[in-house]
């Protein structure tokens, strides 16, 4: 059973910067489609990032320019830079994955929540202003 785990999420004025690590474990890492998604209170769980096995990547146009999303094959693990954030980024960030079955991998880094079946419990990420 494929589990994430989120870390690196804090608090940090307008313009700063954060790292979010997704940690995989329980599958084929590198089989897998890996995202991030973010909800702030009271809007609908958006896409901002994902990449796919062959390392394309696809960004939210909001944070185009700002978050670069990476992974580490070694040691299992998506990472999420953020740089020049601002208020409206604030929200709970979650780490998300898909792994297909038999021998494919995944090569489209899609950023619905529809495409993905595993899911982290979120790190939370304020920046004031």
């Amino acid at each position: 059973q494929v589990h994430l785990a989120e870390s690196g999420g804090g608090s940090v004025q307008a313009d700063g910067s954060l790292r979010l690590s997704c940690r995989f474990s329980g599958g084929t890492f590198n089989k897998a489609c890996m995202a991030w998604f973010r909800q702030a209170p009271g809007q609908e769980r958006e896409g901002v990032a994902a990449i796919d096995a062959f390392g394309g990547t696809r960004y939210a146009d909001s944070v185009k320019g700002r978050f670069a999303i990476s992974r580490d094959k070694g040691e299992n693990t998506a990472h999420l830079q953020m740089n020049n954030l601002i208020p409206e980024d604030t929200a709970i960030y979650f780490c998300a994955s898909r792994v297909p079955q038999d021998d494919y991998y995944c090569g489209t880094p899609d950023i619905t929540t529809g495409w993905y079946k595993h899911w982290g419990q979120g790190t939370q990420v304020s920046v004031s202003s």
